[in-house]
């Protein structure tokens, strides 16, 4: 997330602070300090009461925290990576490696962060109600125990990105089998409640002329955008899972026979044709041997090249990941993010070299896929 800066780790999570989150905790922190300070004239003077209300919003945040926690320790025993745990202004963010495997696994990891707000929403009841603190403490404790149900039951709204959206995402995996259309319709489902968010912020200037609750508004705008974006994904998703590594491959391959001579070379696959830099070299049965440098032919005379071989100056093949033709896009796209690198080799049965994929070839698959899509 922009703007967010490493404070270190949790239980060996990479724990981020974004810029918007000071905001949010300085206007806690004024607005519980003079609700205390209102409330308790008598017990509070000074800058007692700002200093009870940081400790306030810090401990708000930190049911924030205690929150992602439990999303992230649920997912590390499902065997995902947590990248990172990152708050701002609108709460937290637990960034994961990768998706659930089942609708089970990814339904536990979605429910377990309000799972440990209700908990920590009835822990600070029973602190309340079983003892005997009175006054300030008592007044932040009410508190905690509140905003805590609030976090829990605001993320189980059943729209993406928010928790209940996940859990929605996850049924509706369950019942289509599907995980791209439950990600598309809890996306959606987003949406609407954004729209729900915007519009109830609007209606008091509408009604009564009153000034428009920004708050649910900015809520909302933080649904809409998100909720978008998820949509997007599961609809770029879904369309790399229905492809495999053919359709994907660059066209033109840049493949030639081991045995060309370097003016067959030039004259069949530079001259007049897009330019490459490096082509891929096969064997009479069609396995990659190596990979060529047009640059290198430089250092061969013109007037040789008829009687050299492209074999002469090939090089051979070095960290260049391969996927099997049937592999899906998905797992294509997945591999070279994972990895790093712009392209992969195809092999076909046998070991036959198919063909070469690069990221622009999926881009320009994808939006002549997006381009034939009926309006």
């Amino acid at each position: 997330m922009n703007g967010s800066f490493r404070v270190g780790n949790l239980f060996g999570i990479p724990f981020y602070i974004n810029s918007s989150w000071f905001l949010v905790l300085g206007l806690l922190t004024f607005t519980y300090g003079g609700n205390l300070a209102t409330q308790f004239p008598q017990e509070l003077g000074g800058i007692l009461p700002w200093i009870l209300g940081l400790i306030t919003a810090l401990l708000l945040f930190s049911s924030v925290l205690a929150h992602e926690l439990g999303h992230s320790f649920v997912a590390l025993s499902q065997g995902i990576e947590v990248k990172s745990i990152t708050l701002f202004i609108f709460g937290g963010l637990a960034s994961l490696d990768r998706e659930s495997k089942t609708p089970a696994e990814a339904f536990w990891v979605a429910i377990a962060g309000p799972l440990v707000s209700i908990v920590l929403f009835g822990l600070f009841t029973a602190i309340n109600i079983y003892t005997a603190i009175t006054g300030p403490v008592e007044s932040i404790i009410q508190l905690l125990a509140y905003i805590n149900l609030v976090l829990a039951l605001f993320n189980l709204i059943p729209g993406l990105p928010l928790d209940g959206g996940n859990i929605l995402k996850s049924i509706v995996w369950k019942i289509t089998n599907n995980p791209y259309k439950g990600i598309i319709f809890a996306s959606r489902v987003g949406q609407a409640f954004g729209w729900l968010a915007i519009i109830s912020g609007l209606i008091p200037t509408f009604l009564f002329s009153s000034f428009p609750n920004f708050w649910n508004i900015l809520i909302g705008l933080f649904l809409l955008q998100n909720a978008g974006r998820s949509a997007q994904y599961g609809e770029i998703q879904g369309v790399l899972a229905d492809l495999t590594a053919v359709d994907a491959i660059v066209p033109n391959n840049p493949i030639v026979s081991v045995n060309l001579s370097l003016r067959e070379f030039v004259n069949e696959y530079i001259i007049g044709k897009e330019t490459r830099k490096e082509f891929l070299v096969t064997d009479e049965v069609g396995q990659l041997l190596g990979i060529i440098n047009v640059d290198d032919l430089k250092i061969v005379n013109t007037s040789e090249w008829p009687l050299v071989e492209v074999k002469e100056l090939m090089k051979p093949v070095t960290n260049m990941e391969a996927v099997t033709a049937q592999t899906t896009l998905l797992e294509v796209v997945s591999l070279l993010e994972q990895k790093q690198i712009n392209q992969l080799t195809v092999i076909g049965e046998n070991g036959v070299l198919v063909g070469l994929i690069e990221k622009s070839s999926i881009r320009r698959l994808l939006e002549k896929k997006s381009q034939a899509k009926p309006a």
